[in-house]
């Protein structure tokens, strides 16, 4: 993770997959992943902050345009690459300015690091057919 905005992700995955995990209030995990500097040392703290608040409040939407891409109920995949998709599906729909390849390289990457052996391969696979929906004017 070299950037502040890929470190911010970073922060993010586990922010939400603590938020998954505990069912407490993200605003409650952001404030506690912001007060402590080891977190947050070179990241881009507002897109950190963005990611922890609107993933949460439209995780029912970004949920529905993931589902049609699954070969599994999306409460059975692993909650760290639940989390990877969650962020790289509100980024393919939220963020048109960061690029399609950047997304999910951003998510494959994430989920080299924190998830299963082979989960950066379905999580790119998932983005990837998601993408062809929501990025029809990217190839």
């Amino acid at each position: 993770m070299s950037g502040p905005r890929s470190r911010a992700r970073g922060q993010a995955l586990q922010a939400l997959y603590q938020w998954q995990l505990t069912a407490q209030p993200w605003h409650d995990i952001g404030r506690l992943f912001l007060r402590d500097p080891e977190s947050t040392g070179g990241i881009d703290e507002t897109y950190f902050a963005e990611l922890i608040r609107e993933v949460p409040q439209h995780v029912e939407a970004l949920d529905a345009l993931l589902a049609p891409h699954l070969d599994r109920p999306l409460a059975e995949v692993d909650p760290v690459e639940r989390a990877i998709l969650r962020i790289g599906v509100y980024e393919l729909r939220s963020h048109p300015e960061i690029g399609q390849r950047i997304v999910l390289n951003e998510a494959v990457e994430l989920a080299k690091r924190y998830g299963g052996e082979a989960g950066h391969k379905f999580v790119n696979a998932v983005l990837d057919r998601a993408a062809k929906g929501l990025r029809t004017h990217e190839k």
